[in-house]
């Protein structure tokens, strides 16, 4: 079951984004401040980052530029979930390292879409652990 990692400060988002990604099929690990999900996410590097720009104490895009510093965390896909939406706000998001960059009000169908690609299309970057074999869907042939 792969991991996400969500950073919401608005408990009613928080909610709905875990509740859809919970019946997806995956485990979520929310917290409402940037700091927290960024301690996290370097003691359990999740398989996802679902990010809210504006967000208490570190905003999305500083979580995301230190997710990408460190190599334990920089294969990590991170979608950003704002209300933010001028060019220059999605520019600033993609220029910090976001994959993907979802404005508010959005569609939780739409969110667990772009989740579900996120994680399909990184299964080939995401480093091996020692002395653990990497199994992709196409090893099952």
């Amino acid at each position: 079951m792969a991991t996400v990692l969500l950073a919401e400060d608005d408990t009613d988002i928080q909610f709905l984004v875990s509740f859809r990604l919970t019946k997806e099929g995956y485990q979520v690990r929310a917290f409402g401040d940037g700091l927290s999900a960024l301690a996290d996410a370097r003691e359990h590097p999740p398989d996802l980052a679902v990010l809210d720009m504006m967000m208490p104490g570190m905003s999305g895009v500083e979580v995301c530029r230190e997710l990408r510093k460190d190599p334990a965390t920089a294969y990590i896909p991170v979608i950003l979930l704002t209300a933010l939406a001028q060019e220059a706000d999605i520019a600033a998001g993609f220029a910090a390292g976001a994959d993907d960059y979802i404005a508010k009000p959005f569609s939780p169908r739409d969110l667990a879409t772009c989740v579900n690609a996120a994680l399909a299309g990184t299964r080939s970057r995401r480093p091996v652990a020692a002395g653990r074999s990497q199994r992709r869907a196409s090893d099952n042939r």
